[in-house]
């Protein structure tokens, strides 16, 4: 490990001008590359106190050995220039998308004497026309098949090719009409590259005009009585239409605009993009990445404007990018993808209209990604036991934790404090144990005191069960009954396949064999929050004299894990899985107290005196509410009244007068006999 004041420049060394600055390790190797309007302000960033510095940021100084840049005249040279630096070092502190999949082009060789139609994968060529993004490739035959009746250009491969050439007979789709069989001479090379650029600015989007123009010659055809041609050009018209139904119409006014959505969490961002040209969706792409470095969306954003422009020119760079953050240079961005096309680009957050739900979607697409990439990752069994070994070397554990169990504390400004355990078991969640909590042994809000009841009372139940079962001396606290399970649980993901997992059953009740709640331990008790939650849970294990259960937090902020007693937290490696394994089990603790939390709160809000009148069921209750049109007329409702709803008897009547009487205290006496309000001195009072 480096230290960085080692190689820091000596002051006014540094220019204050834009430039690029690029970060060698000992072996002169590139790990990290940026850009700067002003290296002076930028690099002393680096070279500030280590503690000050996030984690990554920290980890790529460290590791660096010297540092160097150089100056440019521009923003958009500095932009540019970082760029081709990326792209040719491929340093590992960098953010780089990788494709979640190799996604298929529409390709015409226009660099060719006779251009070709093809499926084309990897990287552009220079020369080619693409098309896309599709899906799948099967999706481009069939457009392509559809196209050709219209525009029969050339298909076949250059082997192909020459042989009919050589032969004088052109192939299957020559003698078919989907084909103009250049190979065999009967069109020129100028007419059939006029036919290669036709369907090309029919696939750019450019259809109303060639329909029309089709449709005039088809009722000319008629006209002229040529019926055969007229039939022949109809049948064309409905297969460009039904290519063009291929893609559903999205924007209204034919608009030609890339949408980018970013999905993100600390360690992994996802990206997706939708490609609009003339108002369709013509191809979509999605990338995934680690989050190497420090950067916001803003950032993510710009990195991938660059890869997706960085070697694109033309009509390739559409008029409008719609981005949900722009970049920190914004106009810089701009002005080099305007440079990139040769035009104006407008680069914005769309507010409002087609754009706005259009970019909501592409942002779906892109949390689905980013869902889908994860439960990837998490599904494969050698990478949950090397993040279990991670987690066991890190924190100095004598085996893998193959039971970990999270906490995390819940509330509203104070109110309707609540507290969660998951339970992951050989890195998978068992959903069937998880278990949530109520705070009852104070007021108000205190996150460390919370944890430390939590804890206390979950490893009480535990020592509870060691007692039943004659594995511990007997504990004086009684049972704690103010835990639920989660009440729409899921099923659980099956016994772990790890043998060392078997010796972790439970004990068993005695009368259906089922385990009891808390009825043995996990190896790892992982809370959310810092050094104050971790001393606080290690507290409430040491006064119940447990000594084999290892206690950790992960700080969301920074991502760091703390353990008990010690001063400074660890840091794991980034692309650690041990990392990732205890994030995937803190954000499930935090999203199953929260829900808690919320159900607990939208409760108590909807809490009304009709839910104390006893045999009043939800449906009563909203047949009331419906036919009086509001709590306040129900309210002021007499019995009789009441009794006109249906389904509600005299009785219930009453006891509806009753409850809401209770609720108001202050308010006049009610004589549930005549639903007469009744005055201080007995008498009933009459309008």
């Amino acid at each position: 490990m480096a230290d960085p004041s080692s190689y820091r420049p000596k002051p006014g060394q540094i220019p204050d001008s834009p430039g690029v600055y690029r970060f060698r390790d000992d072996h002169r190797r590139v790990i990290y590359v940026g850009k700067a309007k002003s290296l002076r302000q930028r690099l002393a960033n680096y070279f500030q106190d280590l503690a000050g510095l996030h984690p990554r940021t920290r980890s790529m100084v460290t590791t660096a050995a010297s540092v160097e840049w150089t100056v440019v005249s521009t923003e958009v040279e500095a932009l540019q220039l970082e760029y081709s630096w990326i792209k040719e070092y491929d340093p590992r502190f960098n953010v780089k998308y990788r494709d979640d999949k190799s996604y298929p082009f529409l390709a015409v060789t226009l660099n060719e004497e006779f251009p070709r139609v093809q499926v084309m994968r990897g990287a552009k060529k220079k020369g080619v026309r693409y098309f896309g993004p599709y899906g799948h490739a099967w999706a481009i035959r069939e457009t392509v098949d559809l196209m050709l009746r219209v525009f029969p250009v050339r298909t076949c491969s250059a082997g192909v090719f020459r042989n009919a050439a050589r032969t004088g007979r052109p192939c299957l789709l020559g003698y078919i009409g989907k084909c103009s069989a250049p190979c065999v001479g009967r069109v020129t090379p100028e007419e059939h590259r006029e036919l290669a650029e036709e369907f090309c600015d029919f696939m750019a989007g450019r259809t109303g005009t060639y329909i029309r123009r089709l449709e005039q010659r088809m009722t000319d055809a008629a006209e002229e009585m040529e019926y055969e041609r007229a039939a022949r050009l109809r049948d064309d018209i409905g297969a460009l239409r039904r290519a063009m139904e291929k893609n559903a119409v999205v924007l209204a006014d034919a608009t030609d605009a890339d949408l980018i959505a970013v999905a993100e969490d600390e360690l992994e961002a996802a990206v997706q993009i939708f490609h609009v040209r003339g108002g369709r969706v013509r191809g979509q792409r999605g990338w995934v990445t680690d989050k190497v470095e420090a950067v916001e969306t803003a950032g993510l954003v710009e990195h991938a404007l660059q890869q997706l422009y960085g070697e694109e020119s033309g009509d390739a760079v559409p008029k409008e990018v719609l981005v949900p953050a722009l970049p920190e240079d914004a106009e810089a961005v701009t002005q080099w993808l305007s440079e990139r096309r040769g035009s104006q680009v407008s680069l914005r957050i769309p507010q409002r209209g087609d754009k706005k739900d259009l970019m909501a979607t592409v942002g779906r697409n892109a949390q689905q990604s980013l869902v889908l990439h994860k439960t990837k990752r998490a599904s494969d069994l050698t990478t949950r036991s090397r993040a279990l070994e991670e987690i066991a070397e890190a924190l100095g554990l004598d085996s893998a934790p193959l039971r970990i169990e999270c906490f995390d504390i819940s509330h509203l400004q104070g109110d309707d404090v609540v507290a969660s355990m998951v339970v992951f078991e050989d890195g998978l969640a068992r959903k069937g144990e998880y278990r949530r909590f109520q705070i009852k042994g104070f007021e108000g809000q205190d996150d460390v005191r919370s944890m430390h009841e939590v804890i206390g009372r979950r490893f009480r139940r535990y020592l509870q069960e060691k007692e039943r079962t004659g594995e511990w001396p007997e504990q004086p606290e009684q049972q704690d009954r103010s835990e639920e399970s989660e009440g729409s649980a899921e099923p659980s993901e099956g016994a772990s396949p790890l043998e060392q997992l078997e010796r972790l059953e439970p004990p068993v009740r005695e009368d259906d064999g089922r385990p009891k709640r808390f009825a043995y331990p996990p190896q790892l008790v992982v809370v959310d929050g810092g050094q104050p939650q971790v001393a606080a849970a290690q507290r409430a294990l040491d006064e119940l004299g447990i000594d084999d259960v290892a206690v950790c937090g992960l700080a969301k902020r920074l991502e760091e894990v703390w353990v008990p007693g010690e001063s400074d937290p660890v840091v794991l490696p980034r692309s650690s899985e041990g990392l990732y394994l205890l994030q995937r089990v803190r954000d499930e603790a935090h999203r199953f107290a929260i829900t808690y939390q919320r159900a607990k709160r939208a409760k108590r809000v909807r809490s009304s005196p009709l839910d104390d009148v006893p045999g009043l069921g939800e449906s009563r209750k909203q047949s009331l509410i419906k036919h009086f049109g509001s709590v306040k007329k129900l309210r002021q409702a007499t019995i009789d009244q009441i009794c006109e709803v249906p389904g509600v008897g005299r009785k219930t009547a009453e006891s509806v007068v009753v409850a809401f009487a209770k609720a108001a205290p202050a308010a006049p006496a009610v004589n549930t006999a005549t639903g007469e309000i009744m005055e201080d001195n007995g008498g009933s009072t009459h309008d």
